[in-house]
């Protein structure tokens, strides 16, 4: 009795196994999942979209900055990385000053590695005029960004940038940065500056603390 109580009971569950495989997956499945879509189409390649898609994000900017060498407070205000489509182009600006000196310019850089990468090298060109409160310098500013990513999307990185401003007129100014930003949630960051800036008549030490919202993904 026992021994075909268990045949039946192995029985109903072959059928019912069988039946179930047997059964076709839903046809609206796909249409209401683009994924799953995506892929009945085609196969994605995974790590080329890994690289492609950049470590780092467009970040406005706003706050503190202060001159080591007098101590003068003051403010600065930007946009880094405006990407231009899904190149690797993107635009930066950015305003810096106090009652005595200011500073603003816009810059285009151009990264050379694929834009997920960890590390990453991009040569800039652009204009800017610096006011030290003695003299004032414009012109062409040219130089270079090494960026190092350790969390993606913003998380966090670190950034040198390098530039000469009026480059080969006795004029020319260089400047020297050194920024690391970390993320405090999805898309505010708090970042810290370190610049130094050798003219012909003065060099300067300055420190900021930035706030950095990050808009787009």
């Amino acid at each position: 009795m026992i021994l075909k109580s268990l045949l039946a009971l192995l029985a109903a569950f072959g059928c019912f196994s069988a039946s179930a495989a047997a059964q076709p997956a839903d046809p609206a499945l796909p249409s209401e999942s683009p994924v799953l879509e995506r892929w009945r189409q085609q196969v994605p390649d995974l790590l080329s979209e890994i690289r492609r898609d950049p470590s780092f994000r467009t970040k406005l900017r706003a706050g503190y900055s202060q001159v080591l060498d007098d101590s003068q407070a003051g403010f600065n205000l930007g946009i880094e990385d405006l990407f231009v489509g899904r190149t690797g182009l993107t635009v930066s600006g950015s305003y810096q000053g106090n009652s005595e000196r200011s500073a603003y310019g816009g810059d285009l850089h151009y990264y050379l590695l694929p834009l997920g990468s960890r590390v990453n090298l991009a040569p800039l060109a652009g204009y800017r005029q610096i006011d030290t409160g003695r003299e004032t310098t414009d012109g062409v500013n040219l130089g270079a960004r090494v960026r190092f990513v350790p969390s993606r999307t913003g998380a966090a990185d670190i950034t040198f940038t390098q530039s000469w401003v009026a480059v080969g007129s006795r004029d020319e100014v260089s400047i020297s940065t050194l920024s690391v930003g970390y993320a405090v949630t999805r898309d505010l960051r708090l970042s810290t500056d370190l610049e130094r800036q050798n003219a012909p008549s003065r060099k300067d030490g300055r420190v900021a603390i930035v706030l950095e919202w990050m808009p787009f993904e």
